[in-house]
């Protein structure tokens, strides 16, 4: 069984860019948290939604960069947080719920890919799954208590990469041999699975949760990725340039604010929640293997596996209530 997924058409292309998203729009009075708002398509995603108007708390591990990096960008914030570190996902959560406030979008962007093998955490977790989606699970968790009585939008970034790989069951943390693009790739899966949960569970709450194909883009994101990499696997022209079909760093920023702020995506509005966005619009069903043309395979949009999933990071985490 799938969720389904469907194009409504809303009038943006790829092409779109998160201020083309955003114009019109007042989020002036809201609090947008921007995991990885500080760098590639995070800074953005940060930039746009403060020249609409919102407050941005931006959390980074290593927060002085952060602060260079978003000099000059209105009503940002920057905290300390190591997403592969529970101990201090837990203190920048109870920092944040100590001042009251309320916390209206909720964009888990921060994400590492194609890393050197690498545990974290007492327990060794395998990183790409540590940081990508159980710190984002657990940090959307804990900040619930802070979420808008009136609907919060969480909105988790994955990727086409997860075509290479579904969820290793057997296996999750690559104990048995390990590979960089299948561990970037289950990770993404989780993030589509995780959303697609998140808005069933949270539905009492009014959330609405979505998961995000940016596109494929250039960033510091494929820093462990060498050049002559990027060359092999068509990502650059002769020249150096970004390939046909990559996007900009301010157009992959554009389908995470649309689904962050869109009311065409409330509750209200059709019930399209849970699903998987690319292009400023839903994905299709993936009918290819090409990472580019995107859409979403069937093994990252199955509630059942997303609930499996949940009740594992729940298990790993030691966050089971909702």
């Amino acid at each position: 069984m799938t969720t389904p997924q469907h194009k409504p058409g809303i009038g943006f292309s790829a092409r779109s860019t998160a201020d083309d998203v955003l114009a019109g729009h007042d989020l002036t009075g809201r609090t947008a948290l921007v995991t990885g708002g500080s760098s590639g398509i995070g800074l953005e995603t940060s930039r746009a939604l403060a020249r609409a108007g919102a407050h941005l708390v931006v959390p980074a591990r290593r927060a002085d960069a952060a602060r260079a990096a978003l000099d000059g960008v209105p009503r940002a914030e920057v905290h300390p947080l190591d997403l592969t570190d529970l101990d201090s996902v837990r203190m920048f959560t109870e920092r944040f719920l100590d001042t009251g406030r309320t916390l209206d979008v909720l964009i888990n962007n921060a994400g590492v890919m194609a890393c050197p093998e690498t545990c974290v955490g007492p327990s060794g977790w395998e990183a790409h799954f540590a940081l990508n989606h159980l710190g984002h699970f657990a940090l959307t968790h804990r900040l619930r208590p802070a979420f808008a009585t009136g609907g919060t939008r969480v909105v988790t970034l994955s990727s086409s990469g997860h075509f290479l790989s579904g969820i290793r069951w057997d296996d999750i943390h690559f104990r048995t041999g390990y590979d960089r693009w299948l561990a970037y790739a289950q990770s993404k899966t989780a993030n589509a699975l995780f959303a697609l949960h998140l808005d069933t569970v949270g539905a009492d709450q009014n959330i609405r949760a979505f998961a995000v194909h940016p596109g494929s883009i250039l960033t510091p994101l494929q820093r462990h990725i060498p050049r002559e990499e990027w060359r092999a696997q068509g990502w650059v022209a002769d020249d150096g340039t970004p390939a046909a079909g990559f996007k900009t760093p301010e157009q992959g920023a554009a389908t995470t604010v649309w689904a962050a702020t869109s009311p065409q995506l409330d509750r209200r509005g059709g019930g399209r929640g849970g699903t998987y966005c690319q292009d400023c619009d839903l994905a299709e069903p993936a009918t290819t293997d090409d990472l580019l043309r995107g859409g979403i395979k069937p093994w990252a949009s199955d509630p059942d596996a997303a609930a499996r999933l949940w009740e594992l990071s729940s298990e790993l985490t030691g966050l089971s209530a909702f």
